[in-house]
């Protein structure tokens, strides 16, 4: 069951979007996976694959900051995210600093594949860890939840399939108490 799951990871990319067909080859693939080594799930590419449809879709998104909103170019979105994008979150780049946990999380019914450092970061990491939620039924991302730090500042990526994605950051105040600094939304399914 366990290497099923990773299989999962590796998989959910190449499920999304695919029709029956595409989903019966890649079951018959299971078999061949469960003898792989654990992989990391492609979350750049996961991301980027998310802004091609949206882009390919001609869906200018929303942007919302506070009481704001404004429409943005689809173009724009890319550069928007690219907090988010960089570095490469796969297998060859980040296997060595962080590890995978997964377990099925029954009180949200979704596969949890959590990736926390397994060490001391080294000072140019921003990336402090990484939560990845699959449908059970679907095998499809659900949800992709990010943290980095940079300097003073938190922030969090979380990014709702097909949906939309939301960028909080939190400053550390003189006081040494972390305090709301921005938060803004963007939508593309409305």
């Amino acid at each position: 069951m366990l290497r099923f799951l990773i299989f999962i990871t590796t998989a959910v990319f190449s499920l999304y979007g695919c029709s029956e067909s595409k989903k019966n080859q890649v079951q018959k693939e299971i078999a061949k996976e469960e003898e792989k080594e654990d992989n990391f799930f492609p979350v750049t590419e996961y991301l980027m694959g998310q802004i091609a449809e949206i882009r390919n879709d001609g869906r200018n998104p929303i942007k919302k900051t506070g009481e704001d909103s404004i429409w943005i170019k689809v173009e724009d979105l890319e550069k928007e995210m690219s907090e988010f994008l960089s570095p490469v979150i796969d297998s060859v780049n980040m296997k060595v600093l962080f590890k995978e946990s997964k377990f099925l999380d029954q009180t949200i019914d979704a596969y949890t594949f959590t990736y926390d450092p397994r060490q001391t970061l080294p000072d140019t990491m921003a990336l402090k860890n990484w939560t990845v939620y699959v449908d059970p039924k679907k095998f499809s991302v659900r949800r992709v939840y990010m943290v980095k730090q940079r300097g003073d500042s938190l922030i969090q990526l979380t990014w709702q399939s097909d949906k939309w994605c939301k960028i909080v950051v939190f400053k550390n105040n003189d006081s040494g108490n972390i305090a709301l600094q921005s938060q803004t939304e963007y939508t593309w399914s409305y």
